[in-house]
């Protein structure tokens, strides 16, 4: 059953798919606008309710997919509105050396002693596979997003830089946001958006979060968000001083970074 909102409460911001799967509304946000962004172009929140009954199994009602649907500004009368920045599609890429392409998405996590979500958005060089910088929280927005793309800027020293690298992310609502195309005009960083379905070409972070979920998310049944923080954090830390990878020579991210920087260590090139 949907989730209901008690009075006193806030509704805990999720609802269930057929298998009893409780699937976030931050999710169920990108599934809109993938869906908007494809077949589903044409559609109202009615047919909209539809397509995520259909294809994601979610028990869902028109109401709250309205709703979701207002949030995100793609109600169909909205839809017709001219956007200052245009879509920029991802393009095939031959990626030699740190620092030429960052790939970022949002993971989300479980607290099952506070029955809510929180999310985890990380940039990752594809290169190095170092996550330079991510934001963890009970709430993601446009702004966190921004803040973490600045941070991993700011750790790589590539702002007085002439060549920076391109940012690649899904069609979620935070990275398609009017704040985040400006933010990355303003840092002189080229946005580059995955088509809806298309996941493998932002492999290298759905790969992190496949570790994540494998090594962290799935061994602990959180009972707080401050016990989830904790851990969340100690494994980053792990992945990226201590964790093995054999695609750089076996060695940690961070080292191998920080040697390709005064050595230049050859690996086979990326074709993304």
């Amino acid at each position: 059953m949907e989730p209901v909102k008690s009075e006193g409460r806030e509704a805990p911001g999720y609802s269930v798919q057929q298998d009893g799967t409780k699937v976030s509304d931050e999710q169920i946000k990108e599934w809109l606008m993938e869906a908007v962004a494809g077949d589903g172009f044409a559609y109202g929140y009615r047919k909209l309710t539809v397509l995520l009954r259909r294809q994601y199994e979610l028990i869902i009602n028109k109401k709250k997919v309205y709703r979701l649907c207002k949030e995100l500004d793609i109600l169909r009368p909205q839809r017709k509105k001219k956007t200052i920045y245009p879509r920029k599609l991802a393009r095939n890429r031959v990626i030699t050396d740190s620092n030429q392409l960052f790939e970022t998405d949002i993971k989300y996590g479980y607290i099952e002693g506070e029955d809510r979500f929180f999310f985890i958005q990380s940039v990752l060089d594809i290169y190095d596979r170092s996550v330079i910088a991510y934001h963890m929280g009970l709430a993601c927005e446009a702004k966190d997003v921004v803040r973490t793309l600045q941070q991993a800027l700011l750790k790589r020293q590539l702002f007085d830089k002439d060549n920076k690298p391109a940012i690649r992310s899904d069609n979620g609502p935070q990275f398609i946001s009017h704040a985040f195309e400006a933010a990355c005009e303003s840092f002189g960083v080229i946005h580059e958006r995955i088509p809806p379905r298309t996941p493998n070409m932002n492999a290298h972070i759905e790969s992190f979060h496949r570790i994540l979920e494998d090594n962290c998310l799935s061994r602990h049944e959180f009972q707080s968000y401050k016990q989830a923080y904790e851990t969340v954090v100690d494994f980053m830390t792990f992945y990226n001083e201590r964790r093995i990878h054999s695609s750089i020579k076996d060695l940690a991210p961070n080292e191998f970074y920080r040697l390709n920087q005064e050595w230049s260590i050859k690996i086979k090139e990326i074709r993304v």
